[in-house]
C-alpha cells in the first residue's frame, strides 16, 4: 500500500498546492499515455540539497527591515524541514557581490597600504546580519552545507587596486591562501563550518559596475595547487575546493583545472547563464570522482511572463539534477521592491529573489522561485540518492529520488502545449494515472507502508 503526498503548480494562482489523487486532473481520453518509469535500482549522485544565497542585500531586508516575528516566520518557511521547504544548500559571497550595500572586504586599507600578515582581517561585517541568519538558519535545519565564494579580493591584492577589475598579484597568492583560511576559521568560531569554496566566482567574467575578478585556468591551477590546498592542509582544514564557479559554455576551463590540480580539487561549481547543463555530465564523465554542483542561477525579469520564468526554474532544476549535480542553489535569498539593494553605480536591477521584501511597507511576498524551490527540497532530502526515471516523451522532465527512509520522490514537468496523459510506474505497483496540465509541475512522495 502506497502513502502518496502530492504537491502541484499550475498556473500564478495555484502555486505547489498540496493535492490528492482524486484532485488531479484526469486523463484525457483516446489520447496516448506518457509512462515515466522508475527504477530504483540504477542509482546515481547522493544529493546534498536545495537553495540560496545570503547575500549582503538579502540578510540586511530580512535581518533589519521585517519585524522579528515576521522575520521568524520567514525562517521556518526557508529552512525549517516540517515548517517549510527545509533548504539545505546556502553559497555565499566572501566580502561584496553586485548584491551589497557597498564594496567591502575582510580587509579593507586606505589607498596606498598593503597587510600581508593579514593583521587587520575581520568579519565583523558578516557579524551583524549574514552570520546571525545563518545560525538560525542551521538551528531550523542541521543538514545545512555552506559554501562560500568571492567575487573580489581587497581591491590591494589586485593589480587594478579596486575590488572592480584586474588579477591577483602573484606576490599575494598565498596571502589570499590565507585570507580563506581565515575566513573558515572565522565562520567555525561561530558554529557555521564552511563544507566548501570556489577560489573565485565567474572566473571569467570582470564586470566594470560591481566587484569581480579574472582568474583565467592557468592562475587557478597555480593558486590551487601551490597556494591554496597546501593552507588547507598545513591548517587541518577539510573545507572541499571546488573549481572554476561559471557558466556552462566553458566547459574547456573546469577540464584545464582538474587535468592539472587533479589531486587538490574536489569538484565542479557551474552556472546557468551560458550554454547547456550537459556540461556538466561532460565533465563528471571524464572525471568520476570530483563532485558536481550548480552554485548559481538567478531569475529575473528578463524572463517578464510568469508562465515562462516558472517554467525555466523547474526545467532546468530537472535537467541539472539528471546531469549529476548534488545541489540546486538559486541567487538572492531576498531583493526588494526595486530588485536591490545593489553596489554603488550598478545601474538598473533585474534580479528576482527568493522572497521580495518592500522596504517601504515591510511587506513580505514569496515569489515564484520559492515554490519552485519547494516542488524540490520539500520531497528531496539531504542524502537522498538519484534514481533512473524515463519518460516515453521528451517533453515530461522529471528526475527522481530515493530518500534515506526509502520514500520516493518524483519532480515531474509538463514543457509541452497541452494537457498530457501521465502513468507514473514503480516497480510492483499500479501505475498511477493523472492529467498534467501544460507547463505544470507536480511532486510526489510516495512510501511503502509496511506492515509486520
Amino acid at each position: 500500500m502506497l502513502d502518496i503526498s502530492i504537491y502541484q503548480s499550475k498556473g500564478e494562482t495555484e502555486l505547489f498546492a498540496a493535492k490528492t489523487l482524486q484532485q488531479l486532473s484526469p486523463i484525457r481520453p483516446n489520447t496516448e499515455t506518457n509512462t515515466v518509469t522508475i527504477d530504483e535500482a540504477l542509482t546515481f549522485q547522493e544529493i546534498d540539497g536545495f537553495g540560496a544565497s545570503f547575500t549582503d542585500s538579502s540578510a540586511y531586508l530580512i535581518h533589519q527591515i521585517l519585524e522579528p516575528e515576521q522575520r521568524s516566520q520567514l525562517m521556518r518557511a526557508l529552512f525549517d524541514p516540517k515548517d517549510g521547504i527545509g533548504l539545505s544548500v546556502l553559497r555565499n559571497p566572501m566580502g561584496a557581490s553586485d548584491y551589497a550595500r557597498d564594496f567591502y572586504s575582510y580587509n579593507d586599507l586606505p589607498a596606498g597600504e598593503t597587510d600581508a600578515e593579514l593583521k587587520r582581517f575581520s568579519i565583523a561585517h558578516d557579524e551583524e546580519d549574514i552570520i546571525p541568519l545563518l545560525q538560525e538558519a542551521v538551528r531550523l535545519n542541521p543538514y545545512i552545507k555552506l559554501m562560500a565564494s568571492p567575487w573580489s579580493p581587497p581591491g590591494w591584492m589586485k593589480t587594478s587596486g579596486s575590488m572592480i577589475g584586474g588579477e591577483l598579484r602573484r606576490q599575494y597568492y598565498s596571502v589570499y591562501a590565507n585570507y580563506f583560511v581565515r575566513y573558515i576559521k572565522a565562520y567555525a568560531a561561530n558554529g557555521l563550518p564552511i563544507y566548501a569554496v570556489t577560489p573565485q566566482n565567474e572566473a571569467l567574467y570582470s564586470p566594470g559596475h560591481y566587484p569581480g575578478m579574472m582568474m583565467l585556468p592557468e592562475a587557478q591551477i597555480d593558486f590551487i595547487n601551490n597556494h591554496l590546498k597546501p593552507s588547507f592542509i598545513e591548517h587541518h582544514i577539510d573545507t572541499k575546493i571546488l573549481c572554476y564557479d561559471h557558466n556552462w559554455d566553458r566547459a574547456d576551463y573546469p577540464r584545464t583545472v582538474l587535468e592539472q590540480a587533479n589531486a587538490a580539487v574536489d569538484g565542479v561549481a557551474w552556472h546557468w547563464y551560458g550554454g547547456k547543463p550537459s556540461a556538466q555530465t561532460e565533465i563528471y564523465e571524464a572525471f568520476p570522482d570530483k563532485e558536481v554542483h550548480f552554485t548559481e542561477g538567478s531569475g529575473g525579469e528578463w524572463i517578464p511572463p510568469f508562465e515562462q520564468a516558472f517554467s525555466n526554474v523547474m526545467r532546468m532544476g530537472i535537467e541539472i539534477l539528471r546531469n549529476y549535480s548534488k545541489s540546486f542553489v538559486l541567487w538572492n535569498m531576498a531583493l526588494d521592491e526595486e530588485n536591490g539593494p545593489f553596489v554603488p553605480g550598478f545601474g538598473n536591477s533585474t534580479c528576482r529573489g527568493i522572497v521580495k521584501v518592500d522596504k517601504r511597507t515591510k511587506e513580505l511576498t514569496y515569489t515564484l522561485d520559492y515554490y519552485a524551490l519547494a516542488h524540490f527540497s520539500t520531497c528531496i532530502r539531504p542524502k537522498a540518492v538519484c534514481i533512473a526515471s524515463s519518460a516515453s516523451h521528451d517533453f515530461i522532465r522529471s528526475v527522481a529520488f530515493k530518500n534515506t527512509d526509502d520514500s520516493i520522490a518524483v519532480i515531474m514537468f509538463n514543457d509541452s502545449d497541452e494537457l498530457a496523459n501521465i502513468a507514473l510506474k514503480l516497480q510492483g505497483e499500479d501505475p498511477i494515472s493523472f492529467g498534467l496540465e501544460s507547463k505544470s509541475a507536480i511532486s510526489f512522495l510516495i512510501k511503502r507502508e509496511r506492515f509486520f
